[in-house]
């Protein structure tokens, strides 16, 4: 399949790189001008505009930080130069409302606007390894299917309406966001105790049996924090979960004092770290070093 694929950053690169890898026929574009890695020496042509990119496209990947930059993409060419038959395929994290604004605007230009977030840190995707969220006409969705199985180990679809896909994705990140504060905060409890994390983390494991509790337990018990997912990322989701929330009349008080713990850690040099650091700063509160 003929794919344009917009937004090189740590989650695209590597899932752009698969598709390459899956056959596909690959044009790449950035915002800020990047040479395609991993690429295996087959590095696809880099387009000099998005109108350029997108124009001999029957698929279009966006994968991008947010709902500015997949808007300002949107109204810069990539809508107007889509292709009748043409998809968008947007795995992008948004908003609720980008999300129907965006199938609104696709729709007007008899286009199809298929969301499908992924579950997964950058690793995942280079291992094409992520679990995608699915939702978008049922024409689109099947131009793209065979893009998905070059990208993830599975799909969970949720019908036809995009912004669903977004909403779940959104729910799922602040899961983990609650994850990882109470990691946080049991891991502060039990070095006050003096209980080493770790062999505390190894009896949770035996009880969870969950990679997600394993790889954030080791990444807050061993204090490291290279960012994977930036903790300004996963306080724009919690943002995000908390209006959709607000929206449909729904009360979360605990993402509300997640949002506020994450402002913190942004706000003490945590904005480029992974989002684990979240765990600092319970610990900083405890007297921890």
């Amino acid at each position: 399949m003929k794919v344009a694929f917009i937004g090189l950053g740590s989650m695209g690169m590597p899932m752009a790189a698969n598709l390459a890898r899956a056959g596909h026929d690959l044009t790449v574009w950035n915002r800020s001008r990047k040479t395609p890695e991993g690429f295996e020496g087959k590095e696809p042509p880099v387009a000099g505009s998005i109108a350029e990119a997108v124009r001999d496209a029957e698929a279009v990947v966006t994968m991008l930080a947010n709902d500015q930059a997949v808007t300002e993409v949107v109204h810069g060419g990539l809508l107007d130069n889509l292709r009748q038959g043409a998809v968008h395929l947007s795995m992008s994290t948004l908003s609720v409302a980008a999300a129907r604004t965006l199938a609104e605007e696709h729709a007007k230009k008899g286009r199809d606007y298929v969301a499908a977030p992924v579950f997964g840190r950058p690793e995942m995707a280079a291992a094409a390894k992520l679990w995608i969220v699915l939702a978008g006409p049922a024409r689109g969705v099947a131009t793209i299917r065979p893009l998905l199985d070059a990208l993830g180990r599975g799909v969970s679809e949720f019908g036809e309406e995009p912004w669903k896909a977004n909403l779940v994705k959104l729910g799922n990140n602040f899961m983990l966001t609650a994850m990882i504060e109470t990691l946080g905060e049991t891991f502060a409890l039990m070095r006050k105790a003096g209980i080493p994390p770790k062999d505390f983390l190894a009896a949770i494991n035996n009880l969870f049996q969950s990679p997600v509790y394993q790889n954030y337990g080791t990444m807050i018990a061993d204090g490291q924090h290279e960012a994977g997912f930036k903790m300004s990322l996963g306080l724009k989701d919690v943002r995000l979960a908390l209006a959709a929330a607000d929206e449909l009349h729904v009360p979360m008080p605990f993402a509300s004092v997640a949002r506020d713990n994450m402002v913190e850690a942004v706000a003490t040099g945590g904005a480029d770290k992974d989002w684990s650091y979240l765990a600092r700063v319970v610990q900083d509160r405890a007297g921890l070093d």
